[in-house]
């Protein structure tokens, strides 16, 4: 059709961005083609994710949102609109991100997906015999009965008693309140039984001596302050681990007395243990055993709910199945009157496995998915949806896939594309990059040294332009010509978690070990499921840190410590003033820095507070002086600066440049000291978690994926990372699909050969040049290719 019969709908095949400032972005103008893939790169912290999702996704989010009636808004959540100038061609924006599904005990990807929602109704149709309604077979609810009187007011003297009797039948176990597991206390763990409780006999954290805590226990009148605690009675010992809260007046006062083991559930047993304090979490650890359920032995339903089966399957059962099982299960099932149930039901099986997560079960708590396996469940939603002209934003989508996989995480993103849809992709890995019809590059470094455009254009392009992308996009790394001798191991013996099928072997160690294998083969429960946490292996996990707008690295890594002990002795003063948290906090924003106007069903607005202009402090702190620089002028530094500033002079904190040198280690050295926690992406919280475990005192560092939000160029700074490690004396174990780093390793554990049933077994061990040359193996296959052998 030629321009001059173009109708003027099909005019709008941009989404125009012009001017755009959020976060470190310096009004950025781009503009994407529509039913397009487009790749967005560039080094972790360049603004991606800031233009991506802050940006264009947040303002389709916050437009939509507002097409609904004020009622309805007042539920949603309140979107403030973005930083830009004009953003214009917007459609509905899908996002799925790397955002760990919740670790609620009920959550499983069952109840995630809706697959076990479908499950249940169809159990309730065709099972024998049959227990009740879709909630009989829910371990998220319980069974209730009750009976009793309800008046009804119908105006004056017309009130009338009306019996009413309430039955509902659920399928939680109640034993273990559908959790699958109960909790196993260790008492020895909690107290030294030789002492009496006048000889301060416990172990717990805030169980001191003197504390109002133990003082309830001794002078409550139940038990003898001097005797041990092994020779009590059985009617004392019950009172002291299990008595129900009970009144006792001591000194005068009247307290509640109630047993340990009751006290200790309801305040540190029922709490997340991330949201705990280091040294309780670290107790609650060593203290409390999660044992499986005896009664329904960890299926989490009730005996009514187990006992009503399809042929021979019941829903625990079906749960516990590899998905790719339960499919076919699912498909051998005939019967007409439940059809519609059974093709939806099917799809979203087939879904999993298409997506590669056929070796995941329903029963598997969300909680314990990987980054990317939690973004590829998200997916499975859109996968034959039927919608076409919206926009599908993706956050690393590739994050814990093997080479093997990314093809076909490939072919379902041209899927999307293909059926009409704009697909918006922040990625690293060349292999995703490859495919895309068109790239936005940012940079040209990070934080406020990116939040430009670098480039803009093909692939082809991007290979040929001098940004640091495209001169890194054909980076190969070599296979070592010698690597490093092992000087001792860490021997496992018949390892069975998840997975694993009876698995022996000798991790080395003094070395860099690398542990791969497809996605599920088994590689996180061998690592993370068996080495044996004794004192000093020092695990780095994917789970995300935890942090509010007020904490920010110099808080999250312990160094604002040392930085205020040294403005507080140069300066004569408490150390609290220099805390936005504390004292020193401005008292008409408390801290915040900014003033929060809550403006009901729109987006709050958030101004910076004109008393202290958004320097979070009084202004009589900013007076205190360290090395010519106030603690605001310090927090606002980067982490590059700030570590040349507390080296040498006046400013000298050998306990803060230790802490920075660590960052910018890591690669963090364009952080500021002060930058809130919620502004950093995935690949710098990481990497922040990593430098503040550096300081750990252990021999052996167990990494989970570290280049996870890594840009290609910053692959090589962590390899160097690695290696000083190593040389350091410690031993490094890492999980990873990344092949420079497979090539970098001393030693290579491979699993497989497949995922779920199929994998759970060593189908390698040697060095990386070994595995090239015996292609005997997925990962040895496409490492060769990778090395160009």
């Amino acid at each position: 059709m030629s321009k001059a019969t173009q109708h003027v709908a099909d005019s709008h095949d941009l989404i125009r961005v012009h001017g755009a400032r959020e976060n470190n972005l310096k009004d950025v103008s781009v503009e994407i083609p529509k039913r397009r893939l487009t790749v967005f790169t560039g080094v972790s912290g360049s603004g991606k994710s800031s233009l991506v999702f802050d940006t264009i996704a947040a303002e389709s989010q916050r437009l939509i949102n507002e097409t609904y009636s004020a009622f309805v808004q007042g539920f949603m959540p309140t979107l403030a609109r973005p930083e830009v100038d004009v953003l214009d061609g917007l459609t509905s924006a899908i996002t799925v991100d790397q955002q760990r599904m919740g670790s609620d005990p009920r959550s499983t990807v069952g109840t995630a997906t809706d697959a076990n929602a479908m499950l249940r109704i169809l159990f309730s149709r065709l099972a024998e015999p049959h227990i009740g309604p879709p909630s009989a077979y829910s371990f998220n609810v319980a069974s209730v009965s009750a009976s009793g009187g309800l008046t009804v007011d119908r105006g004056a003297d017309r009130t009338k008693t009306e019996k009413v009797t309430f039955n509902r039948t659920g399928g939680m176990c109640t034993h273990c309140e559908g959790r699958g597991t109960v909790t196993d206390i260790d008492l020895t763990q909690l107290y030294d039984d030789s002492k009496s409780l006048n000889e301060d006999p416990f172990t717990i954290p805030t169980y001191t001596g003197d504390g109002w805590v133990v003082r309830v226990i001794r002078e409550s009148g139940f038990f003898d302050p001097d005797k041990p605690i092994r020779r009590y009675t059985k009617k004392e010992r019950h009172d002291f681990l299990y008595r129900e809260p009970t009144k006792v007046k001591i000194n005068g006062i009247n307290l509640t007395y109630e047993g340990l083991i009751p006290k200790l559930q309801k305040s540190m047993l029922s709490k997340d243990p991330e949201s705990m304090q280091p040294h309780i979490r670290a107790f609650v650890e060593r203290a409390v055993a999660f044992t499986t359920c005896p009664d329904c032995e960890g299926t989490r339903l009730s005996e009514g709910a187990r006992s009503s089966r399809i042929g021979k399957v019941s829903i625990a059962d079906a749960c516990a199945m590899e998905i790719r099982d339960l499919a076919e299960w699912v498909r051998g099932i005939e019967d007409r009157s439940v059809a519609p149930l059974l093709k939806a039901l099917q799809h979203t099986l087939d879904s999993f496995v298409e997506i590669g997560l056929g070796y995941l079960s329903l029963d598997r708590p969300s909680g314990t998915l990987s980054g990317g396996e939690a973004q590829r469940v998200k997916m499975i939603r859109h996968l034959g949806s039927s919608l076409t002209d919206v926009t599908y934003v993706f956050d690393e989508p590739t994050i814990g896939l093997h080479p093997h996989d990314i093809q076909r995480m490939n072919d379902l993103l041209l899927r999307l594309r293909d059926k009409g849809n704009t697909v918006l992709v922040v990625e690293h890995k060349p292999e995703t990059i490859a495919i895309a019809d068109h790239v936005v590059d940012l940079g040209p470094g990070a934080g406020s040294a990116g939040g430009t455009v670098c480039f803009e254009g093909t692939v082809e392009g991007l290979r040929a332009s001098d940004t640091v992308t495209g001169r890194h996009l054909d980076d190969r790394a070599s296979v070592k010509d010698t690597v490093r001798t092992a000087t001792g191991k860490l021997p496992i013996r018949g390892a069975t978690a998840n997975n694993l099928q009876g698995v022996d072997v000798d991790i080395p160690l003094g070395v860099l070990t690398v542990v791969t294998g497809v996605a599920g083969s088994g590689k996180s429960s061998l690592v993370h499921g068996s080495i044996p946490a004794e004192e000093g292996v020092v695990a780095v996990d994917q789970t995300p840190i935890r942090g509010s707008r007020r904490s920010n690295p110099a808080t999250y890594t312990g160094l604002l410590d040392p930085i205020r002990k040294a403005f507080a002795k140069a300066n004569g003063v408490k150390p609290a003033l220099f805390s936005a948290n504390s004292e020193g906090a401005c008292p008409t924003c408390n801290g915040a820095g900014v003033v929060y106007t809550d403006l009901g069903m729109m987006a709050g607005v958030a101004t910076p507070c004109e008393d202290c202009e958004g320097k979070r402090f009084q202004p009589s702190v900013l007076e205190y002086r360290l090395g010519g620089r106030d603690i605001s002028e310090v927090l606002a530094m980067p982490v590059a600066e700030a570590e040349e500033f507390f080296r040498e002079g006046e400013a000298r904190t050998p306990a803060a440049h230790k802490i920075l040198d660590r960052l910018a280690d890591v690669g963090l050295g364009y952080l500021t000291l002060g930058q809130p926690l919620t502004t950093l992406s995935g690949g710098e919280r990481q990497r922040l978690k990593l430098a503040t475990h550096m300081g750990d005192k252990g021999g052996v560092y167990v990494l989970d994926e570290p280049t996870t939000g890594l840009h290609l160029a910053d692959v090589e700074q962590l390899l160097g990372l690695l290696d000083r490690l190593v040389d350091s004396g410690k031993s490094v174990i890492v999980i990873e699909h990344h092949q420079a780093v497979m090539a970098h390793a001393d030693w290579i554990i491979d699993l497989g050969p497949g995922a779920g049933h199929d994998g759970g077994r060593i189908v390698f061990e040697g060095t990386p040049a070994e595995l090239v040359a015996h292609r005997s193996t997925l990962t040895g296959e496409h490492l060769a290719q990778y090395v160009g052998a």
